[in-house]
């Protein structure tokens, strides 16, 4: 056996969340695994280019930060937990530098060194910290290091989980069918706690901003297991993707429209004063619809986004990442606009929590993109996914510290039972109904919905829902199968919610109802599981 199967703590997901809560963990002599799916820097939280937003101006505020994330949410963010994420901002960062990430700074006036914030859209002041526009990356690489150092935690890549595995009465989680996509081989790992940092769904979609790894996974998971889920109605669209035949799933960040970069058309006239008065600097939902509604007008493949009028210097030290990567396809953005498209980017539902990350099934706890904790509301605000990794780890070890002592190891679990299944030799069908999935979902059930759309889409998901169900109970289980079992399940969850929403709010955009119902407070959308007594 490569690893015990048994540990105090098993965090499915090595992104920001995940090796956060390892960390805050492995110094109280606890017995952690981490499974990742890929490579450990396979993980969303990689690929973030903007930052984290966090109050360090002396012209900002906390409660500015608040009512900025308040405004984005469209009336569904939970006043109580934006408070609480928000406040613990600086110390997030703090945390981060303790841990060795370095971020981008800058020289005042008189001489004082201080952390360079950047301002991006949504936000009233310049809050973002970052490195250049590569923080995630630089936030991976510090956490990794730091999880591979420590003796009491143990890194599993390429380890993919099959289910949750729980007892009946009372409901508690005891640990997870894990496969070893190395060795083709599924084992169990048996904890006393279980945490889902499994990132989005935005894989769902045919074109997304996010790596291979974002299928829903820990939603599909916890949803099975009989944990509601709520506002999945609301998926972010990113409005700057990259827009370039060999180019996939290359973000261009909010930054750059903070630092001064105009959306054009292909004539160069700028469009976005039509839309809203913040123009480039409105909420994601609005930029995104805008872009949306001038491509489908004009039928046009894309729009661009120019900051080339902004010196060559400041360009290349502020966006070294997506210069070097734009030039990579004949775009020079200091001398030319860079072609950009909208793309699904991230989930604001997921799994139901609380203001600890504890779910509905005792001792599961969901962090990160996830869950559905209630900050972000009907639309995330740029660079305040990465404050909610870091301050929903801190909430929940403090939670898990707490009741470890007191929670009974698991009893003996029944191994993986893969007797009466098969190779199969039709690995085709799992590619072709990938494809269609993620087709219809980005036809049907992308920025702008309709009851019909809505109406076909669900009946597409039925129909690949059962023929994916058949083809798990017939063959051995494969990363790929695994990844589409999940996104099926979690493209249901999206219609459903977005079939209850009787309204458009946030990023929930309906031509069959197109103004928001404020004739009664705001209701956030939740799913609950059937599940046989």
């Amino acid at each position: 056996m490569p690893y015990s199967q048994n540990y105090d703590v098993l965090i499915i997901g090595s992104g920001g969340a995940g090796l956060s809560l390892a960390l805050k963990l492995a110094d109280h002599s606890l017995r952690i695994a981490v499974l990742s799916k890929f490579a450990l820097t396979t993980a969303s939280t990689y690929y973030a280019q903007g930052g984290i937003s966090a109050v360090f101006g002396a012209d900002d505020s906390i409660e500015s930060h608040i009512e900025d994330t308040l405004d984005a949410g469209a009336g569904l963010c939970d006043p109580e937990i934006v408070r609480l994420t928000v406040t613990h901002g600086k110390s997030s960062i703090d945390w981060l530098r303790e841990q060795g990430v370095v971020f981008t700074e800058e020289q005042t006036a008189s001489g004082e060194i201080q952390l360079h914030l950047n301002q991006e859209g949504g936000h009233s002041h310049r809050r973002i910290v970052h490195t250049a526009d590569a923080t995630g990356k630089a936030v991976s690489l510090s956490l990794i290091e730091r999880a591979q150092e420590h003796d009491n935690i143990e890194l599993f890549e390429h380890h993919n989980v099959v289910e949750l595995i729980t007892s009946a009465h009372p409901k508690r989680i005891l640990g997870a069918y894990v496969l070893d996509s190395k060795k083709q081989q599924v084992r169990t790992i048996a904890a006393r706690v279980v945490v889902l940092a499994t990132g989005g769904a935005n894989k769902a979609y045919l074109y997304s901003t996010n790596p291979q790894s974002s299928t829903g996974d820990g939603i599909a998971l916890a949803w099975r297991a009989g944990c509601r889920i709520s506002n999945m109605e609301f998926m972010q669209f990113h409005p700057t993707c990259l827009y370039h035949p060999q180019a996939q799933s290359f973000l261009i960040s909010e930054a750059v429209r903070g630092e001064g970069g105009k959306l054009i058309l292909p004539d160069g006239s700028p469009f976005m004063q039509h839309f809203d008065a913040r123009e480039e600097l409105a909420p994601r939902d609005i930029v995104a619809r805008a872009i949306d509604h001038e491509m489908k007008k004009r039928g046009i493949d894309c729009v661009y986004l120019d900051i080339s009028h902004k010196p060559e210097q400041f360009i290349r030290e502020h966006f070294p990442t997506i210069y070097q990567q734009c030039l990579e396809f004949d775009i020079d953005i200091t001398k030319q606009p860079i072609p950009v498209v909208p793309a699904a980017h991230y989930t604001c539902g997921g799994v139901l929590t609380d203001s600890y990350a504890r779910t509905d099934i005792t001792n599961l706890y969901a962090i990160g993109e996830v869950a559905c904790t209630g900050l972000h509301g009907a639309n995330r605000m740029a660079s305040n996914s990465l404050l909610e990794c870091l301050v929903f780890a801190e909430r929940a070890s403090e939670d898990i510290l707490q009741k470890l002592p007191d929670i009974l190891p698991p009893p003996a679990i029944p191994g993986w039972d893969e007797s009466k299944v098969s190779d199969s030799d039709e690995e085709v069908v799992v590619s072709h109904n990938w494809d269609e999935l993620r087709r219809f979902m980005w036809d049907y059930v992308g920025i702008v919905r309709t009851d019909k759309r809505l109406s076909r889409a669900l009946s597409r998901v039925e129909f690949l829902k059962n023929e994916i169900a058949e083809y798990y109970s017939n063959f051995r289980v494969t990363s790929d199968l695994l990844e589409l079992r999940n996104l099926v399940i979690v493209a249901e969850l999206i219609i459903r919610c977005a079939q209850q929403r009787k309204e458009s709010r946030g990023l929930h955009y309906t031509l069959d109802y197109p103004e928001t119902d404020n004739t009664q407070p705001a209701k956030n959308t939740i799913l609950t599981p059937w599940l046989p007594d």
